[in-house]
């Protein structure tokens, strides 16, 4: 029997890796067998691609790669990291915890296209990594919406006030302004839960966040 797929969604800065760790603690805590991955995985050779993309070697705005090549490189390092690391435990009925997924692809790049043309790249994505190269599909998306200009203090905060450390995405308010409009067509598109993370201009307490995720687990159908 094969286990479940949860990825965490969202914006950078919005706490995707720190919410999935503290959910996979919670899991392990309720007697489940647990996994976590987080893409793109940076340690893996398969990411180079991504990696010279983000570092603005083909361009120094997100556009400059286009939406269906850019989301090509992201899938790449996926299906590596499924194929090499998690499809075993996965098929055996693991919990697979995700920080970001194919979910990205459709924050990132579909807000490159036209508005009329979203519909159209988001059945075009499901087709392309879950159908052709058959990654799983998640069987739930938890979307941490965390305003960009609450994010961009956190990024701050985690680069220590260095802009430059900033990738070609982090570094575009107005590109995080339009993703974020990106990641609540997709929400609705694809049935994503939401959980708000900020409160008049600041971010939610971290165990707050966390409990509203446990809620969903306990009280919802996530399993």
């Amino acid at each position: 029997m094969k286990g479940r797929l949860i990825v965490i969604e969202g914006l950078d800065g919005s706490g995707k890796a720190t919410q999935t760790a503290l959910l996979e603690q919670f899991l392990r805590g309720q007697g489940m067998s647990v996994r976590r991955v987080s893409f793109p995985d940076y340690r893996e050779p398969s990411s180079v691609l991504v990696r010279m993309y983000l570092n603005g070697d083909f361009g120094t705005e997100p556009q400059s790669v286009n939406a269906y090549a850019a989301s090509s490189f992201y899938a790449v390092d996926r299906y590596a990291s499924y194929k090499r690391f998690w499809q075993r435990d996965y098929e055996a009925g693991t919990v697979i915890l995700a920080d970001r997924y194919v979910t990205s692809n459709a924050i990132y790049q579909m807000v490159k296209l036209p508005k009329e043309e979203w519909s159209s790249f988001l059945r075009w994505l499901s087709d392309y990594e879950y159908g052709k190269l058959g990654l799983p599909q998640p069987d739930h998306v938890i979307y941490l919406d965390m305003p960009p200009e609450v994010s961009q203090k956190l990024l701050l905060q985690r680069y220590a006030g260095d802009e430059s450390k900033k990738d070609i995405h982090e570094a575009s308010f107005a590109f995080l302004l339009q993703c974020r409009e990106a990641a609540c067509f997709a929400a609705g598109e694809w049935g994503w839960r939401r959980v708000v993370c900020a409160e008049n201009g600041e971010p939610k307490p971290v165990e707050s966040i966390a409990q509203e995720l446990h809620r969903l687990i306990l009280e919802g159908d996530l399993f």
